[in-house]
């Protein structure tokens, strides 16, 4: 893999980010997805990388029906999600209406809930356990599809969040691989929750630096090219450090109440 360049870039993270309104209109949310391309490209020219190469998943978990379909309309196509039955409540609704949007998985999975996942979810961000994936496959072969699907890495060493221990990604990959309705695109990861990029960044950094690693002896069919990493407060330093999906909410649609987090 191309080095990546080791300079400052300048994030914004949730505890120094500025109020964010609501949008309620399709031009509102048109101009905050344009405010955050913008600095998906700003980030992306300063590390040396095409703009083109990273995608935006916009979080819509939490909002109702009709905020997402603004987003929609507003010219966002991959919406993320973190809780299966709103998922599917999404997907079916957009599907009535013949809103085409690609939806992703992004929060932890209990294996009681992988259904939901196997019939509506194009992408998961976020598999954590083996037996887990045993779950989403046994639910996609019932459902006749496939799940594009992203193991998620503790980078950041907290014990309050899921994934996988750096040191035991390598141990898993044979194992996924004879899950054939799930195709292994990459790592993800959520760094510490910190304003200071020296606490953040090197989360970020140590995925790349695994994925690196890992990609030579990766079995066959499974690419491992993805990095899913960055949100609001710190995408710029996901991208420097090499994501190729940042997944955004508070910067499209604005704070959510605190209740939205437990």
């Amino acid at each position: 893999m191309d080095a990546i360049l080791r300079i400052p870039v300048a994030g914004l993270h949730l505890a120094s980010m500025p109020p964010y309104s609501t949008p309620s209109t399709v031009d509102e949310f048109r101009a905050n997805y344009q405010a955050v391309t913008e600095r998906i490209a700003n980030a992306a020219h300063a590390a040396g990388r095409d703009p083109a190469d990273i995608r935006l998943i916009a979080v819509s978990k939490t909002f109702p029906i009709s905020h997402a379909l603004l987003a929609a309309e507003a010219g966002m196509t991959v919406l993320g999600e973190n809780r299966p039955q709103e998922l599917a409540e999404k997907a079916q609704a957009f599907r009535i209406r013949g809103v085409d949007v690609t939806w992703c998985a992004i929060g932890h999975l209990q294996r009681n809930k992988a259904k939901e996942i196997a019939q509506f979810a194009a992408e998961f961000h976020a598999l954590d356990s083996l037996r887990l994936a045993e779950a989403l496959q046994h639910r996609l072969e019932l459902a006749n599809r496939t799940l594009d699907v992203f193991i998620q890495v503790n980078t950041s060493h907290e014990s309050q969040k899921s994934g996988f221990a750096p040191d035991k990604v390598a141990a898993i990959l044979p194992s996924l691989a004879t899950l054939d309705r799930l195709h292994v695109r990459g790592l993800m990861t959520m760094a510490a929750f910190s304003p200071e990029e020296s606490v953040v960044r090197p989360s970020f950094e140590q995925l790349r630096t695994l994925r690196d690693r890992l990609q030579p002896d990766a079995p066959d069919g499974m690419s491992l090219t993805e990095l899913s990493m960055g949100m609001t407060g710190d995408f710029e330093w996901a991208i420097a450090e090499g994501a190729t999906s940042v997944r955004i909410g508070t910067a499209i649609f604005g704070h959510r109440p605190n209740s939205a987090y437990l």
